[in-house]
């Protein structure tokens, strides 16, 4: 990445701003990859998003007011996760999925105390559904819960509401929203074309 950035002359204008539509469009890839792709697939698409981490990081490196690079991402990155795991890396006993999230959260609380609200850390820009999901879930935990909605919605609010209590039906069965409209466009792609 260092030989690139250096060499390479359209690289060499690209900022963060810059890369992150290409930021987003690796991350679709490797879902789509994990989703309906082959293991070549996923190795492929998991090292154009990585690309996409080193380009970062190079980036950054250059900066002259606060740089940082590749490695001072990765020693974070260990730190935190050993943080976030004392039941592997310590004395802390986790023998359930359930327990291991106790420590995570609790890890993670004392590493965020500037944090005021569940929804502090949720980015915006996630997809709807997704987003929907994720929100849904932090309400839960202050014992806010979405109001209930008909159906069959009659203007563009009333489909709005809709829409989050299918979001909502799906967390209570422990579906992926996203995931599974995902799953339905490709299904509906692939009669699109087999129609043409």
């Amino acid at each position: 990445m260092r030989v690139v950035r250096e060499r390479c002359a359209w690289t060499q204008t690209i900022d963060h701003r810059d890369l992150v539509p290409y930021l987003v469009e690796e991350s679709a890839e490797v879902i789509d990859a994990v989703e309906a792709g082959t293991r070549a697939d996923l190795r492929e698409e998991l090292g154009d998003l990585l690309w996409q981490v080193l380009f970062h990081a190079e980036i950054a490196a250059g900066d002259p007011d606060d740089p940082f690079d590749i490695d001072d991402v990765a020693r974070g990155l260990t730190e935190k996760m050993v943080r976030r795991h004392p039941h592997v890396f310590g004395d802390a006993v986790a023998s359930t999925p359930e327990e291991v999230l106790v420590h995570w959260n609790a890890a993670k609380a004392a590493e965020k105390r500037e944090r005021t609200s569940v929804l502090d850390g949720v980015s915006e820009h996630m997809p709807s559904l997704a987003l929907a999901q994720k929100v849904l879930g932090k309400a839960a935990q202050v014992g806010v819960v979405a109001g209930r909605a008909p159906l069959a919605p009659a203007d563009e609010s009333e489909l709005g509401d809709a829409l989050l209590a299918l979001v909502q039906q799906a967390r209570d069965h422990g579906w992926d929203a996203d995931r599974a409209l995902r799953s339905r466009l490709r299904a509906l792609s692939a009669e699109v074309r087999s129609a043409e």
